[in-house]
Order: C-alpha cells, then structure tokens, then sequence
C-alpha cells in the first residue's frame, strides 16, 4: 500500500476518536493567603466560630501545705541522756521557754559541776589575791608573788566565764549538779510533733527531732512550676487554694518567693507562698491545688489549640472572610492549657476563625499555590 493511502487511513481513523475531556477545574482558588471556594458548599466540611475571652492569667498548679519555717523549730537534743518526764504531749499549746521534756544526761551533769568547780576556784582565787595585795602593801611579800597571784585570778575568772556561758546555753544554772536538763523550746506554738518515750535513750547525733513545736495557723504551700507555666508565675502573685477535704471551700494567699533554678530530676522550678489559716482546717502535708492569679492579668482572646497550624516555628489560622473566603493568617500566640491557647496578637474580637478543619484548608491552600 502506498505511503499517502496509509496516512488518509490514520487521519480518518484519528477523526473517529472520541474527544478526551479537559481536566477537571479545582473547586477553588488560590490568590496570596487567601483561599476562596466558587461555592460555599464545594469547601469541605468545616467549623467556624469566633473567638472566646480566656486566659485571665490564671494558671492551675499542684502543691502541698507545709509548716512555716519562720513559725516554726525543730528541736534535737544538745545533750545525750535518758527521757525520765515528758511535759507536752501533742497538741498541746506551749509558750516560749517551757519545758517539754526533762532529759537524765551525764553529759548536762558534768557541764553543771565543771561550772560549779570553776566558780570555787574563782572565790578562792579572789582570797588569795587579796590576801597577796595586802601583804605586798605592808612589805611582806614580793612583787611577783603579786603578780602571780593577779595571774591565777585572771585564769580563774576567764575559767569560771567559760564553764557558765556554756551551762547557760543549756538553760543551767551555777550553783546546782543534778544532772537534769530540761528541753525547752524557744518559740511559742503547737507541738505538732512528738517523737519521744518516756525512758527512751536520746542522743545528740540524732536525725529526727525530738519535738516540732509551730504555729498551725500559719502554713506555707509549695509548688512546682513547669518550664511552661514559669512565664506566667511571678512573686507577688495571688492564690487560690482548693482542698478535696474541703471543696466548697477556697483558701486565699500569696506567693512568696519563685527559684532561681529548675530542679535537675523533675525539671520544674521550686516556688512558694504563704497564707493564713486561723480556723486551723487546713493541714500540714495536704495536697492541694493552686490557681495562681498573675497580677494585673486581664483575659484575652482565646481559641482551641487544635485550630493553630504551626510551619517553620510560626503559627497560622484560617480566618473566615465571608462565607467559602478564607484568609490564612500569622498570630502570636501563648502558651497552651488545657487544649486552649490565648492568642497575644493577630486576630481581634471580631475575627471568625475555623477551628475543626483547618488541616484540610491548609492542603488545599499548598496545593493550589502548586498549580
């Protein structure tokens, strides 16, 4: 066959081909930020709202209540003995100085007879010299039989000093050995420890106190702020305490003092504040909740976490122009809780934002900047 009739044969065979179609137009465009759909109903399924007022800087934080260590001591024994009285039981109210305990030490009763022998010694050192005085007057004795005798009463004196100072900071007295020392304390409060039996062998290298003596009425509480939260917690700010013991119930406080470091095993920063409790309901050791309100906060605007698209290390939404017309928008944001995240700028009280679907919109605005 000849090489024009094949050619007739391939035109006319082409010609009865059926047409292909155009490929299918996308349903929407894509013009900068913005995506817009030709019909609201072809954008797919989304929910859009405004936004909502949180955020009023109020972080919740756990913790636990603790003594007041300005209002409180922990007392160790100073001496070894045996416990032979026990004069404050637990929770027994006691002033400043009273008693608590009377200890049988050797140790106190050595203290009280050096202090007693130091204190003889110095009377008799008194005589001498001046017996040595009034003979060196008169000519009948030497200059430095003088001089020796002022030399021992200066030692006696500074021996006699020495034993009494110590026996006072045992709370003894000259003049009396019977090997009794009574554990005082130094702070009016509540025992609110006790950790003795009556014939019970104590020692000075123990490791428990002997009596926790406080004021119930003033605790601290102890927090544990995260990396996240830290931005948010600052001295001075207010609190609010909850308690399960006691849940219709909020107790109010302030923090005092936040730590200069985090904490190597938990990676939080140790933070505390004190607050009054003169009902005495709350307790040493509870656990509990904190609100921690950061001062001078005010509430701003809010949306869900899971409307926020983060690239690159910055963070977008999807705001609602008009219906089917969505803007991808740059905002600045905070820190995350509680699955919503305040929103520090960007977007005003007017804005519509879509919060379920934003994924979606964001393919569809990649893809169509593509093509």
């Amino acid at each position: 066959m000849k090489r024009s009739s094949l050619l007739a044969i391939a035109v006319a065979a082409a010609s009865c081909r059926p047409a292909q179609p155009p490929p299918e137009a996308q349903p929407f465009a894509v013009e900068g930020d913005v995506i817009a759909f030709r019909e609201p109903s072809q954008a797919p399924p989304l929910t859009v709202r405004a936004l909502t007022m949180a955020g009023d800087g109020r972080v919740t934080l756990t913790g636990r209540l603790v003594w007041d260590e300005d209002a409180t001591v922990r007392i160790f024994p100073p001496v070894s003995g045996r416990v032979t009285r026990i004069a404050a039981d637990l929770g027994a109210r006691v002033s400043a100085r009273a008693g608590l305990a009377t200890l049988a030490s050797p140790d106190f009763g050595q203290a009280q007879a050096d202090a007693a022998r130091a204190a003889a010694d110095l009377r008799a050192a008194e005589r001498t010299l001046e017996r040595v005085r009034q003979l060196h007057e008169r000519g009948a004795a030497a200059r430095k039989d003088l001089e020796q005798a002022e030399a021992e009463h200066d030692r006696a004196r500074a021996e006699s000093e020495r034993t009494r100072v110590r026996l006072a900071l045992w709370g003894g007295a000259p003049g009396r050995v019977d090997q009794e020392f009574t554990l005082t304390t130094p702070v009016a409060g509540v025992v609110v420890e006790r950790n003795l039996n009556p014939g019970q062998e104590v020692r000075t290298d123990a490791a428990t106190p002997l009596f926790v003596v406080s004021d119930p009425r003033r605790l601290w509480v102890a927090l544990d702020v995260t990396e996240r939260d830290l931005a948010e917690v600052a001295a001075g700010a207010s609190l609010v305490i909850h308690t399960p013991a006691y849940p219709e119930r909020i107790f109010r406080g302030t923090l005092e003092r936040v730590g200069a470091g985090l904490d190597a095993a938990t990676r939080t920063v140790h933070a505390r504040g004190k607050l009054q409790n003169p009902d005495g309901l709350l307790k040493a050791e509870m656990y509990v909740t904190i609100d921690v309100l950061k001062p001078g906060s005010r509430p701003q605007l809010a949306l869900p976490t899971r409307a926020v698209i983060e690239e690159g290390g910055r963070r977008f939404v999807f705001v609602e122009e008009k219906p089917g017309i969505y803007r991808r928008t740059a905002v600045s944001v905070g820190a995350e809780r509680e699955g919503t995240i305040p929103v520090v700028a960007g977007l005003d009280a007017s804005s519509r934002v879509v919060t379920e679907g934003s994924l979606l919109l964001e393919a569809a605005w990649a893809d169509g900047r593509k093509s």
